[in-house]
């Protein structure tokens, strides 16, 4: 995988904060469901973070706020997001990435951090599908191997679109067997927030 900061990468420091972009998700999202996955890609973007020497608080807070929007607006979603993630004073690069994740909303993918963010949306789905089938609902339980298997399963979790995940993985140039792996770590780390740490334990950030 390519660690190199590519020369439009988003720069900015001066951010709102982790608390501020769960503020906003907790405002804005009453799904749990939907809450989890934003939590789900906040971890897989930082443990990346941490491994390419990125900056773990903005590429946290780009995947937590990523899908803010969707419940309230699904039609207009991430564009209707843009303006009140701009009034709570989240800057343009992080509004631009965020957007980027939606292939209709004309922003290109021209960061690493745009890459990553694509590049982890839609696997978490699987990956949190693929606990919930477990007996204990446990994510720590979890193997690689075993979403692998159900990955070649396509009427499992059949919203989560393949072909776009593949495609995200090597625009992110990460093998994708290595990426389900990574990914799954993250999300094992997270396990007690994601609730699906087989004790009862729900959402709470």
């Amino acid at each position: 995988m390519h660690s190199g900061r590519s020369v439009s990468e988003p720069l900015s420091a001066d951010i709102p904060g982790r608390d501020a972009a769960w503020s906003l998700v907790c405002e804005h999202t009453p799904s749990e469901s939907l809450r989890r996955h934003m939590l789900a890609v906040e971890a897989a973007m930082r443990h990346y973070a941490r491994k390419l020497d990125e900056d773990e608080e903005l590429w946290g807070a780009i995947g937590l706020l990523h899908d803010f929007d969707y419940e309230r607006f699904p039609d207009e979603h991430p564009q209707a997001g843009e303006p009140i993630l701009a009034e709570h004073g989240w800057p343009d690069d992080v509004r631009r990435t965020i957007l980027s994740h939606a292939s209709y909303s004309g922003v290109p993918r021209d960061t690493q951090v745009a890459k990553a963010l694509h590049a982890c949306d839609e696997i978490t789905g699987l990956i949190i599908a693929t606990a919930l089938v477990r007996p204990d609902r446990d994510l720590r339980g979890v193997k690689p191997s075993s979403v692998r298997k159900k990955w070649k399963n396509r009427a499992f979790a059949a919203g989560v679109d393949r072909e776009e995940v593949e495609a995200a993985a090597g625009e992110f140039n990460v093998a994708l067997d290595e990426h389900i792996a990574f990914v799954l770590e993250a999300m094992q780390s997270r396990a007690e927030a994601l609730g699906l740490a087989g004790d009862g334990h729900s959402t709470n950030g």
